[in-house]
């Protein structure tokens, strides 16, 4: 095999992301509640007015973050950022730490300070939790079902714009593995690339990969490796008779898009280790459990992001009082 499988996969973590980042993700929905970002035109009046209608709020609240369901927590770490985006005079003491199980009931953190700042900060605050931690939870279940055995699953770039590496950082929480973060980090051919190759071209008779001749292929594999020979090669494949021709274009990885369990086996055994196998589409939690023995070295799905649903998270308050001067 010409990759390591430590140059296909890793698990980010939240060192690795970038606090601008972040930062720039928090104002954007903070701006977005408190002065309609995203309006053509500006409302007039900006600000949390329910808060502002209250007469005499408390100076002092506390609150816990409360998990309502059983799920798996993730987004913690960015409750300081959200709170120091807001100004208050506020602190947070997490319960747990992002990627642990959490019961119904359980207690994620608890927030304390002013509670003008604790409300108009808390939806922001609930809408990343439940997001992420939706996600962290849906792929909990597929890595549960997948089970402990060689089979490695992992995440596609099917992610929503703008919060990529969030919601791979929420996958790796979840027990799961990141594939590519982005176009940059993989050469990978899908058959919209293969498509291109063939344009023009008479269609291939032998020895081809649908309608591109291996030869062609081969050199489109070259000349990858000549233009980026730090980056692993992913082929996608389709059919059985497409094999030969991809592994002797001496690719890292060749993906089976949409293949049967038994047309999988047969696939594993004809590739017999030269590269790593990749199987991708149709993938879900009743089938999963059929595929973790095949010999497979890794599992693919956009569902881990976009089949999630936000988890149920809520704050309730303990105490709020006002200070004596």
């Amino acid at each position: 095999m010409p990759a390591s499988p430590e140059r296909l996969l890793q698990r980010l973590t939240w060192e690795e992301l970038d606090l601008a980042y972040l930062r720039r993700l928090v104002e954007i929905a903070r701006d977005e509640d408190l002065a309609g970002l995203g309006l053509r035109e500006a409302p007039a009046r900006t600000g949390d007015a329910s808060t502002g209608s209250v007469a005499r709020t408390p100076r002092l609240g506390e609150a816990d973050l409360v998990a309502r369901e059983d799920l798996v927590v993730c987004g913690l770490p960015l409750v300081p950022l959200i709170l120091s985006a807001y100004g208050g005079r506020t602190s947070f003491q997490p319960r747990v730490k992002d990627g642990a199980k959490v019961k119904a009931g359980g207690v994620l953190g608890s927030l304390s300070g002013d509670p003008r700042t604790l409300l108009a900060a808390e939806r922001i605050i609930l809408n990343f939790l439940q997001r992420l931690s939706g996600v962290a939870s849906q792929t909990r279940r597929y890595a549960d079902a997948l089970g402990k055995g060689r089979t490695r699953l992992l995440d596609t770039r099917k992610t929503t714009p703008g919060y990529r590496m969030l919601e791979k950082y929420a996958v790796a929480c979840g027990g799961g593995w990141n594939h590519r973060l982005g176009l940059f980090d993989r050469v990978m051919l899908k058959d919209n690339h293969l498509a291109l190759l063939s344009a023009g071209q008479p269609p291939s008779r032998a020895g081809g990969l649908g309608s591109v001749p291996g030869q062609r292929l081969a050199d489109a594999v070259s000349r990858a490796r000549a233009a980026a020979p730090e980056l692993p090669v992913e082929v996608e494949v389709d059919r059985l008779d497409q094999i030969p021709a991809v592994l002797a274009a001496g690719c890292d990885v060749i993906l089976l898009d949409n293949f049967t369990p038994a047309h999988l086996r047969r696939a594993i055994a004809l590739i017999g280790g030269r590269a790593f196998t990749e199987a991708s589409g149709g993938i879900t939690l009743k089938n999963l459990p059929s595929l973790a023995g095949l010999g497979l070295d890794f599992i693919s799905t956009g569902a881990l992001v976009h089949r999630s649903i936000w988890m149920d998270i809520g704050l309730d308050w303990r105490t709020a009082t006002r200070e004596h001067t």
